[in-house]
């Protein structure tokens, strides 16, 4: 037994020389797990969207896009069009916009105004123009957060468009296009003053002129269209 054992040390200490002054006992227990352990969950940490009723996702999009638009018809520097941004609002405000300048009616070639396709072209095509001038200009704000501020600040316009069409109603006088004419500047400005209080600090502090310029042609475009609309 001694020789079998003063072989082995002596084997351990030729290819393993580190390990000639460890001494291995059975007697030692082993001790410790190999499983991972999981932590406590909490009840929010498993709710999932995909578990709600369509009802609650739909008043929480809801809601979201009202905040949008109080947070654009009040325009401070903020970051909340930028950090939850979406489409549904500037598809809504298209949308509705497009319908109000399609004038006369659905097959009455000469209307009075854009077709329905022409505006969404404009305001879609607009965008997507001023945000890849943006990012070639070193801009920081991704593709469809400009997209989001774009869109949702044609409200103003939006607005002024209704109202436009309202007073269209009482006669296309003098007096009618004073009046259009000063809603649409005031709504022209504040759209441009609106997406530029969200967008100018995502830019290089000097090429703010070169982002400003076309965010105000685009808005330029369509409170022309407004003002120009004429009903048949």
């Amino acid at each position: 037994g001694s020789a079998r054992e003063l072989v082995c040390e002596r084997l351990k200490s030729i290819q393993f020389p580190g390990l000639a002054d460890v001494s291995i006992s059975q007697d030692i227990p082993v001790e410790g797990e190999i499983t991972v352990p999981v932590g406590s969950h909490s009840p929010d940490e498993d709710y999932s969207t995909l578990d709600e009723p369509v009802r609650d996702t739909i008043m929480r999009d809801m809601k979201a896009v009202g905040k949008k638009f109080v947070h654009v018809m009040y325009p401070r520097k903020s970051s909340a069009l930028l950090r939850d941004w979406d489409l549904w609002g500037p598809l809504v405000l298209c949308v509705s916009l497009a319908l109000m300048l399609q004038g006369g009616s659905a097959d009455s070639k000469d209307d009075g105004g854009p077709q329905f396709a022409e505006v969404f072209v404009i305001i879609w095509f607009g965008a997507v123009v001023i945000t890849l001038n943006s990012k070639l200009l070193g801009g920081t704000i991704s593709f469809f957060q400009s997209l989001c501020v774009l869109g949702y600040c044609v409200l103003p316009l939006t607005v002024a468009m209704l109202v436009c069409r309202l007073v269209l109603l009482a006669g296309a006088g003098t007096v009618s296009f004073i009046v259009r004419l000063v809603v649409v500047v005031a709504m022209f400005g504040w759209s441009t003053l609106a997406s530029t209080a969200f967008l100018a600090d995502s830019q290089p502090p000097n090429r703010k002129a070169l982002v400003v310029y076309p965010i105000f042609l685009f808005y330029f475009v369509i409170s022309w269209m407004i003002l120009t609309f004429t009903p048949q």
